[in-house]
């Protein structure tokens, strides 16, 4: 079985895992500073980096550090994964959703400007699958309406907009180190910033609400969580980041594979392949199902009968039972809602060869041939 993603780990890996094991120093150590350190020297931009137990987790004690609360509103992307949204409802404030373009399954600054008001204290810009959101005129919104803007960049590790690294110029940026992204920590996530008093409130939240003195001595003036990373994780994350550049670089190529073996063709979507910079996270397609005379779930069980595993990313998330709650209903976003319907992810991953690619694609033709 093709799956449509895994996690490239190799002797590597596992020498460094086992190195933290043997040394009786499990928790949040040496390894993880020197991750942080590496991290910053990768983003550059002169920020500092900090790492969490989880993309959400950074994102989340990011708007807490922020003081978003009940009473505001924060606008996202209606097609992400619901961790932007989730951690809008965790701080008490409302998410205020807005619909994204087909293509590039990202927000602009039109659909941001249309759904401020009064109450608007953020907006969470998502990199859809690696692909860059266009930052220059969201950042002139923010600006003119006193917005904080926190990049989800739980996908993008490695993207570039621009000419520079994401999270290189300053504002928080979250990343995520889950074992579907370009590189791995098993469960993790990073913050990039340079903002010193933020940072304080952030690293107070993280862990436990502590601060301590020059002598080591302990206080706590303010709440704080459990978001901290291990070693065993930053251990693992030094020795992925050394190869991400690598990993981004096979993706590419895999993904060039894609767009010269499918077809044109009524019936199917293909994402855009124009934004330099893109690490292409996932090659998420649309399927016209009434064209193709086929729904998702009959195409996922045609594909797994030639061994091939593909994914759906994702649901709107403005359709799910919470966030009707809101007051949001079907109808709302149109390009969300069709992606939600439509989406097809079809395997990519490092380990993958061309001949994978040609397998993927001569399924794929086979159901559009069949249509």
């Amino acid at each position: 079985m093709l799956p449509f993603t895994r996690p490239t780990l190799d002797t590597e890996e596992f020498e460094a895992i086992k190195e933290v094991l043997q040394s009786g120093w499990l928790a949040t150590g040496p390894k993880v500073a020197a991750f942080e350190t590496a991290l910053a020297d990768y983003i550059g931009g002169d920020v500092q980096l900090r790492v969490f137990n989880s993309g959400t987790s950074a994102l989340e004690a990011v708007l807490l550090a922020y003081g978003i609360g009940p009473g505001d509103e924060v606008i996202v992307p209606a097609m992400s994964f619901v961790a932007s949204a989730n951690i809008i409802v965790r701080c008490g404030a409302t998410p205020k959703f807005v619909d994204v373009d087909l293509i590039s399954r990202n927000i602009d600054a039109d659909a941001v400007a249309a759904a401020i008001t009064p109450n608007t204290k953020a907006v969470i810009p998502v990199h859809f699958a690696g692909r860059a959101v266009d930052m220059d005129p969201i950042y002139q919104l923010a600006e003119q309406h006193d917005l904080l803007v926190l990049e989800d960049a739980a996908q993008a590790i490695g993207t570039q907009y621009k000419g520079r690294r994401i999270g290189s110029l300053g504002n928080p940026v979250c990343f995520s180190f889950h074992p579907n992204k370009n590189m791995t920590t098993i469960e993790g996530g990073a913050l990039a910033i340079n903002d010193p008093a933020l940072l304080k409130k952030i690293e107070g939240i993280r862990f436990h609400g502590i601060e301590r003195d020059a002598q080591g001595g302990m206080d706590v003036t303010a709440w704080g969580g459990k978001m901290n990373m291990p070693d065993v994780s930053a251990a693992l994350g030094l020795v992925q980041l050394k190869k991400l550049d690598g990993f981004n670089r096979k993706r590419r190529a895999l993904v060039e594979r894609y767009f010269q073996q499918l077809p044109v063709h009524d019936a199917l979507v293909l994402p855009a392949d124009d934004a330099e910079g893109h690490s292409w996270h996932m090659f998420c397609i649309l399927l016209d199902w009434e064209k193709t005379g086929l729904n998702r779930n009959q195409t996922l069980e045609a594909l797994k009968q030639q061994s091939i595993a593909a994914g759906i990313h994702y649901p709107a998330m403005h359709l799910f039972s919470l966030y009707r709650q809101y007051g949001y209903k079907p109808g709302d976003f149109p390009n969300a809602e069709r992606i939600g319907e439509q989406t097809l992810t079809l395997p990519l991953f490092p380990g993958m060869e061309e001949k994978d690619v040609d397998r993927v694609c001569s399924a794929v033709i086979s159901l559009l041939n069949d249509s």
